[in-house]
């Protein structure tokens, strides 16, 4: 006997494609194995191992185990790739059984079998813009001005539980993304209110506006108290490019100057009124340059965290 040993199973991978949009082909199709490998022959002639396969999807796709919600990687950038299901390894044949004085072995070795998991992929979208604001800041309303989205709006807390999305349209064919993110409340980042699931939306944003309303009972511990909370989440989140925007400038009289925010880390402070519509465009315009910018310095030099998600929860199994 001289069996060779079997060559080994293929394993299945998940990898950014930049051509992607969407989840769709996952709907259609569930199931998907690489193939075994061949059998070990005489000789002492090993199997062909098989091939892996890989899974294309968008960047911003998550990955996790379906039946334990482990988390096994994440895709941020076309050409990142994560193995979900290791191919099993090529038994061994006779031949590998072979000493000189047991030259004719019938004995072999079983190969392994190879992993069969169920994941989900959770597809996040990316957002040029977060709004940032505690609670009933305005940030939907602001949100519903400034691009065609429709958000739930209500003068109540938390109306908003899921980040809204909406596309900002200027002249030229220019847009840009804007996320209405849930309100962040002192103790977000230690999960109180609606607090961690909100932060890790923010996470993944290109630039921040902090809503400000004119309102509050002190529009500068207002910044202060968003600006803590986010950097107590984390650091690199708070490193992020930011502009203050007051907002409800039509609540001050005629008479009334605006509040001087102390913002040094701030790209700028601007001042908008939804309601009658003051300042919208202006603003627009210089959150289209301020994206721009964010983007040429992605070019430079890419992002470790890659591009911004929304959890729209386009989920497949």
């Amino acid at each position: 006997p001289d069996g060779g040993d079997g060559g080994h199973g293929g394993s299945v991978f998940v990898r950014g494609d930049a051509n992607l949009s969407t989840l769709l082909d996952y709907r259609y199709r569930t199931e998907w194995k690489a193939d075994r490998g061949e059998h070990g022959k005489g000789k002492t002639q090993t199997g062909a191992s098989a091939d892996d396969i890989y899974l294309p999807v968008p960047p911003g796709t998550l990955i996790r185990d379906a039946d334990s919600g482990t988390s096994l990687g994440e895709i941020l950038g076309p050409g990142d790739t994560v193995r979900v299901a290791r191919g099993g390894r090529g038994g061994r044949g006779n031949a590998r059984f072979a000493t000189s004085t047991h030259q004719a072995p019938r004995e072999w070795e079983p190969g392994e079998e190879g992993e069969d998991r169920r994941i989900e992929l959770v597809l996040k979208l990316i957002a040029d813009v977060g709004l940032v604001g505690e609670p009933n800041a305005g940030k939907s309303t602001h949100l519903s001005v400034i691009s065609a989205a429709r958000p739930k709006i209500a003068d109540y807390p938390f109306t908003t539980l899921e980040p809204n999305l909406g596309v900002a349209a200027l002249s030229g064919h220019r847009t840009f993304v804007v996320a209405d993110i849930p309100g962040i409340i002192e103790g977000a980042h230690q999960g109180k209110g609606l607090g961690l699931r909100f932060l890790q939306h923010v996470e993944r944003t290109r630039v921040l506006a902090f809503l400000i309303p004119l309102d509050a009972t002190d529009p500068q511990e207002t910044y202060e108290r968003l600006r803590q909370e986010i950097a107590l989440y984390s650091e690199a989140l708070a490193a992020k490019a930011h502009v203050v925007v007051l907002t409800k400038l039509d609540l001050l009289g005629p008479g009334d100057g605006l509040p001087r925010i102390a913002a040094p880390e701030a790209a700028g402070t601007l001042a908008i009124s939804s309601a009658a519509g003051t300042g919208v465009e202006e603003l627009k315009e210089y959150l289209w340059k301020f994206v721009e910018t964010a983007k040429a310095g992605e070019t430079e030099q890419p992002a470790e965290e890659g591009h911004e998600e929304w959890d729209l929860e386009e989920e497949e199994r």
